[in-house]
């Protein structure tokens, strides 16, 4: 269904806290929904700390919603005994093993027949892997003379005047009994004596924080289960939050002095809220954010009085989303208040920071996406995207001027790197696109331009060409593709096609380098990215315009899109594939029912594609606070109506379906493996019976006259999970997803292969 990213911050707000999938990634890069019917306001509760024990105090009167109990009981709904419930228990966890082992069978039955396809696959990958990141290296923290970095699982220290060559290991994962996991998130203390590191291994949602004691023999100070994020308040002073069931609502505060304790600071009480940890740049204050996909609310913990309570900037107002940063007693506020509900630069000061006090810095333009904010001294730097480019805005707080950047045309990506010195006259970043490796660059505010680093000694990509496209969707809507393809391919509408889609949570899409794209244009694929509403490709009401009530129209302008492709030139209906992750499987899935002929085949990894029967279910841990995204089915019958009308599941027909090819997670506790086996069980049978219905003579996986029955496959993974893989598990995954591609497609990707037609 749905995800949450694991690295809290500001560009997970202003991604709506979504999950979107990456190949290769160790860090998860992407969450956030209107109840139907009228909730009495409840309060949360600040617990002050400044005591030895914890005392309640009430937050101002606001527009808290109370929690939402885990219930599926519903007024004049006829509750089962325990007994029969017991009974529909165990019927239901022993079908769902009969699925789980008949698919497995399955895929041992198929999976040699893409044994060739697959090795070849795998070294080319590992060929592009090994090329490309040959040079790149890990993030750079640097404090002071000090530069802190990582490196294959060990934290290195070293001077900035003697460069990294004569860094030292302070201390290696290994040595910690963490073999199988990686670092996600390194803080350290303003006095740089301590070090706070999250590990996580692939195959769970919940990190491990080790808190080490720097010096010449570094050593192990504290280590906190289950935590999300964490920050230093003061140099022996932490504050972080713990994650369970996917939700993070509680916030402690630990000391690290002679009277070393630990407490509850914060709690929230609101089923639908996240909270996680923020620390200003200037690190003046440390922010606890509770935020829903579409709510926001902040308080503020003083870094020079870490053991007082926190003071609240503005009560949550529904519909009201803000982020907090800090300079020279201002607070800057990044937020949607006022006219458009977009994102805009306001200040306040802060003691007196309710939003009738904010006054406006600066408004984006129409259509204009807030990709990521940095705060510096003097300056404050925006990255934005508008009609599929990426721009660097520079505010100056000095001048009172904003200087507007366009960066390269084929940059699709960009990554901040870290900035710890607020002071810093450098702002870094790299840029990147699917089929383009990461530059580095940097912004002198002193020089007041941009500059692009040495480059590094990989490859230049040469003979990729980049389209942008605008497709009409059903209501007159230009919908953003984004094109690419080999300059030297010829008859471009007999080439294969790959096209991309996710449409969901405020989340762009995930266009950052991958080797696997790099491939597929170097055998001459055509790759196109469609930004349909639902994404946030062109701000939030382009998420709005996509979410609840107006899920459809992300469907229409997918079929716009893949349609104008094919009227453009680019492939043919035999020749296209989709490929989806995650939310991403209900537009697909969707589009499947509705228009099979579009596609010859489709690949999903984690899909959600049984959006009313999870959205029913408010006992698995994300469903009520997506009731923002999808609507409140349980609550309100027009709502279960819509979400009928396209759900994949619910729309499975007799007819002639693309070949679907679908990678799944036997823990995943994001997207319900048993809606998976489901829809399997379900699509394979209707494309069975439309064959059976249309030609005597069926003979599965291959092609008959008159009729084509469709491979649908389901390769469940026992290990790995939602949001991360490790480089090997990731290479298995994708080398398999194309192997069946190559087979779907085998007339046009290997012509000189093929025997038989394609229909």
């Amino acid at each position: 269904m749905r995800a949450r990213m694991c690295c809290a911050g500001l560009r997970n707000l202003l991604q709506g806290l979504s999950f979107g999938a990456k190949y290769y990634s160790k860090h998860n890069p992407p969450q956030t929904v209107c109840l139907f019917s009228k909730i009495a306001p409840k309060k949360c509760h600040i617990l002050g700390c400044s005591k030895s024990t914890c005392t309640h105090r009430t937050a101002p009167p606001g527009s808290i919603l109370p929690c939402r109990f885990f219930s599926c009981k519903q007024e004049g709904t006829k509750v089962l005994s325990k007994k029969k419930q017991n009974t529909s228990m165990v019927t239901s966890e022993l079908l769902h093993k009969n699925l789980l082992k008949s698919e497995q069978k399955n895929w041992n039955n198929i999976s040699p027949r893409y044994k060739t396809m697959i090795k070849r696959i795998k070294e080319k990958l590992e060929e592009l892997h090994n090329m490309y990141t040959l040079n790149s290296r890990s993030p750079r923290i640097r404090f002071g003379e000090n530069v802190y970095f990582e490196e294959n699982g060990c934290i290195f220290l070293a001077k900035v005047d003697d460069g990294e060559g004569n860094a030292k290991i302070l201390f290696s994962i290994e040595d910690l009994g963490f073999s199988d996991a990686f670092i996600q998130r390194i803080r350290i203390s303003p006095d740089q004596r301590y070090m706070a590191i999250s590990l996580k291994s692939e195959n769970s949602e919940e990190a491990t924080c080790i808190i080490m004691k720097l010096g010449n023999l570094p050593v192990v100070e504290k280590v906190i289960p289950s935590v999300f994020s964490f920050e230093w308040a003061a140099n022996d002073v932490l504050y972080y939050t713990v994650q369970k069931n996917l939700k993070c609502q509680n916030v402690f505060m630990t000391t690290f002095t002679y009277q070393k304790h630990t407490k509850l600071v914060y709690t929230e009480q609101d089923a639908r809220f996240f909270v996680d940890l923020y620390c200003t740049k200037d690190r003046r204050f440390l922010t606890i954010n509770s935020n829903s996909k579409t709510t926001s609310e902040v308080w503020l913990v003083d870094c020079r009085h870490p053991f007082e309570s926190p003071a609240l900037v503005q009560a949550r107002t529904t519909g009201l989303m803000y982020h907090v940063e800090h300079r020279k007693d201002q607070l800057y506020i990044l937020t949607t208040y006022g006219e458009p509900a977009e994102y805009k630069l306001m200040k306040a000061p802060v003691a007196s920071s309710g939003k009738e006090n904010w006054q406006l810095v600066y408004a984006l333009e129409w259509k204009t996406k807030l990709v990521d904010f940095e705060m510096f001294s003097d300056d404050c730097i925006m990255f934005l995207k508008n009609a599929g480019h990426l721009y660097l805005n520079v505010i100056s707080f000095v001048s009172h001027s904003v200087q507007s950047i366009k960066l390269p045309t084929w940059a699709c990506e960009f990554e901040l790197e870290s900035h710890p010195e607020h002071t810093t006259s450098t702002c870094y970043f790299q840029l990147s696109s699917p089929v383009h490796p990461p530059k580095r660059f940097a912004y002198s505010f002193k020089e007041n331009n941009l500059i692009e680093q040495a480059v590094q000694e990989v490859p230049i990509i040469t003979n990729c060409h980049t389209t942008r496209l605008l497709a009409k969707s059903k209501d007159e809507t230009l919908v953003p593709i984004t094109v690419f393809h080999n300059k030297n391919s010829k008859e471009l509408h007999r080439r294969p096609l790959l096209v991309h889609v996710y449409g969901a949570y405020g989340i762009d899409l995930n266009m950052s380098f991958k080797e696997e794209k790099l491939m597929l244009i170097e055998e001459g694929w055509i790759l196109a990215y469609c930004h349909v509403r639902g994404g946030g490709e062109q701000g939030l009401s382009w998420h709005r315009d996509g979410c609840q009530y107006n899920k459809l129209k992300g469907l229409h302008d997918l079929r716009a899109c893949i349609t104008l492709l094919h009227q453009e030139g680019f492939s043919q209906p035999k020749h296209t594939a989709l490929a989806a992750a995650s939310a991403g499987g209900v537009l697909a899935g969707a589009l499947c029912n509705t228009d099979p002929a579009l596609l010859r085949a489709m690949v999903l990894q984690a899909p959600f594609v049984d959006v009313l029967n999870t959205m029913m279910k408010t006992h698995l841990p994300l469903t009520i606070e997506e009731q923002e995204e999808w609507g409140n089915p349980l609550e309100d019958e027009k709502c279960m109506k819509y979400i009928k009308s396209y759900c994949p599941y619910q729309n499975i027909k007799p007819q002639c379906y693309p070949s679907v090819f679908i990678t799944a997670y036997e823990n995943d506790e994001r997207v319900p493996l048993t809606g998976i086996l489901q829809y399997v069980q379900k699509l394979r049978k209707a494309a069975l019976d439309h064959a059976s219905r249309t030609s005597k003579k069926v003979i599965i996986s291959f092609i008959v006259p008159g009729n084509w029955i469709p491979n649908i496959i389901l390769d469940v993974q026992a290990n790995g999970s939602h949001c991360d893989s490790s480089w090997e598990h990731s290479l298995n995954e994708v080398a398999r997803h194309f192997a069946f591609l190559n087979r779907e497609l085998e007339e046009v990707c290997h012509p000189q292969h093929h025997s038989k037609s394609c229909k």
